[in-house]
């Protein structure tokens, strides 16, 4: 898109929305408002960020911007304007020729947002087809072509790639492409970099930046990251329970913030730009640090997986110890290994090669009649805990797992032993007998700690415990870590790709790439006085509350070397 940009051109306006949902089952009786009288405009080449919890509806009004919620049972008011269309009043034809025309999505997961059995350029030039009359020929053109605007290396070639052939990062730049093919003047981005790399990430915000800068499109932003939207746009709506609660200047809203929810908002977020001195509020806080012997030592560790005739090394020749009562953090981008090294420090996948002495015994080699002494006393806790709790049994007999497989068979003992600890976790113990799906993420989160502390464990390893949680949730999970491992004398690995959080939590940090650790030691040497290049590369991506601070940052990622994850085949 060339040309003159009318700054005066209103893109959206919307007056007064509301949007009620179904309470209950379909067919019940009520309704859940999801958003409340909520009134905004953008103009063309500028940019604002809808910022709030989960659940405050900012997904809400980006689906009701395209006429998402049309058919769905949600009964939407007010008035909503895009590109001068009414979108209340919009036909079905009027609504297609809106959508990508005039305004694009890109969604959260790229994965699902692309057919896995088409090759990525074929579903661009079909979009691209869609809405206008170019021919075959000419939409492939087309999808190439912008490709090759978002950064994909080789895109002629590329463009016939599936999309499991594509890292993260460039199916996430794969969908911006899908959304630039017909040149809208407006681009909705929903939590675009939320599953992404701090590097990836950092990219992905780039790419909107320069393409806004470039093209004079206006962008709607939707995070729960404060920092990612200090990156990103000009003005800041902040929303909770489906309300406006602030909004104004980007500067103005995060570095001085009216309302009480704003600053409770931004005291949770986890910075990597607060001095070195500064007391930290994770389990660092009041943890012994690395004096005495070694709870765990991991010395040359290898771990090698077969795919098909090729062998691939995970992990690499890593060295590492853990002291009683500290937290090691663990940082790194995807594929770099740190899940593999956790497993296999809790020995939940045997190492290739290499020592695990653990309360100074070999159990690298150990049979699992040898390790059962050991199981209770080195836990795990997952990423997902959608996924690592059975969604057929109840929180509570999940949590009583570890409690049967120690010999705890009296019932009464059992169930009054993991009421006790959904209490400790912060749960209400009644909600013993419920399900998975009826528990928050964080919620489900904490029933995942419960069940890890269920064992009375020595060390915890922790595997992106917080990365999908909102940040006044990864904050109390945090600070529940922090007060268990105070209470309990834990040690805990704490893996995480958000720099900030590993700064917040952590006694010492190990950063690692490509299988290997290639620089560790204490937070405030990595953070402060960091010796490797990619570690730097890693605290520049990082995103500032400051948009003053975005945007030196953004300017100095361009002189470092670009990550190898972003361009990479998955």
């Amino acid at each position: 898109m060339t040309g003159v940009v009318d700054v005066t051109e209103r893109l959206i306006h919307v007056e007064d929305l509301t949007v009620d949902f179904p309470a209950g089952e379909p067919g019940g009786a009520g309704t859940v408002r999801a958003v409340d009288g909520l009134s905004f405009t953008l103009t063309a080449g500028r940019a604002i960020g809808l910022v709030g919890e989960s659940g405050s509806g900012k997904s809400t009004v980006a689906s009701a911007l395209l006429g998402l919620h049309r058919g769905t049972g949600a009964r939407v008011g007010g008035t909503v304007r895009v590109g001068g269309t009414d979108v209340g009043a919009a036909s079905e034809r009027e609504l297609r020729a809106l959508r990508g025309a005039v305004a694009a999505m890109v969604f959260q997961d790229p994965l699902s947002s692309l057919d896995p059995y088409y090759a990525v350029g074929d579903q661009i030039a079909e979009v691209y087809r869609v809405h206008t009359d170019a021919t075959r020929r000419a939409a492939r053109a087309r999808a190439v072509e912008v490709l090759d605007r978002v950064g994909i290396p080789d895109a002629a070639r590329r463009a016939g790639a599936r999309p499991h052939e594509f890292s993260g990062g460039m199916r996430q730049r794969a969908l911006i492409a899908m959304a630039l093919a017909c040149e809208p003047r407006l681009l909705i981005a929903d939590e675009p970099t939320t599953a992404l790399d701090v590097t990836v990430q950092a990219q992905i915000l780039d790419l909107l930046h320069d393409l806004r800068h470039e093209t004079g499109m206006g962008l709607l932003l939707v995070t729960h990251d404060v920092g990612v939207a200090a990156e990103s746009v000009d003005e800041v709506l902040v929303m909770r329970h489906g309300r406006e609660v602030e909004r104004g200047p980007v500067a103005e809203v995060l570095g001085a913030p009216r309302d009480t929810y704003t600053r409770t908002l931004l005291a949770a977020v986890p910075r990597v730009d607060t001095p070195l001195g500064a007391p930290r509020t994770g389990a660092a806080a009041s943890s012994p640090g690395p004096a005495g012997e070694a709870l765990l030592e991991a010395v040359g560790l290898r771990r090698e997986f077969r795919r098909g005739r090729r062998t691939v090394t995970a992990v690499d020749g890593v060295s590492l110890t853990v002291h009683p009562g500290e937290t090691l953090g663990i940082v790194g981008e995807s594929g770099s290994g740190k899940t593999t090294l956790g497993r296999m420090l809790v020995r939940l996948l045997d190492p290739s090669a290499g020592g695990l002495r653990y309360r100074g015994t070999e159990i690298a080699t150990a049979s699992e009649k040898e390790l059962r002494p050991y199981r209770r006393e080195l836990q795990m806790v997952f990423q997902d805990p959608v996924a690592s709790l059975n969604p057929r049994r109840s929180v509570g007999e999940s949590v009583a797992d570890p409690l049967r497989a120690a010999g705890v068979l009296d019932e009464r003992r059992l169930v009054a032993r993991v009421r006790e600890l959904l209490d400790r976790v912060g749960l209400d113990p009644d909600r013993y007998d419920r399900y998975p799906h009826e528990f928050s993420g964080g919620q489900r989160q904490r029933v995942g700690i419960a069940r890890a502390l269920a064992a009375e464990p020595r060390l915890i390893v922790c595997d992106e415990p917080v990365s999908a949680l909102d940040v006044t949730t990864q904050a109390q999970v945090t600070a529940l870590l922090a007060e268990l491992q105070r209470e309990l004398g834990l040690a805990l690995v704490f893996i995480a790709h958000d720099l900030a959080v590993v700064r917040q939590v952590s006694d010492r940090v190990a950063v690692m790439r490509g299988g290997r650790i290639v620089e560790q030691g204490t937070v405030e040497e990595v953070y402060g006085t960091p010796s490797e290049a990619y570690t730097k590369q890693l605290l520049a991506a990082v995103p500032a509350l400051d948009p003053a601070l975005a945007e030196a940052r953004r300017s100095a990622r361009r002189t470092l070397p670009a990550s190898a994850e972003g361009m990479a085949v998955a």
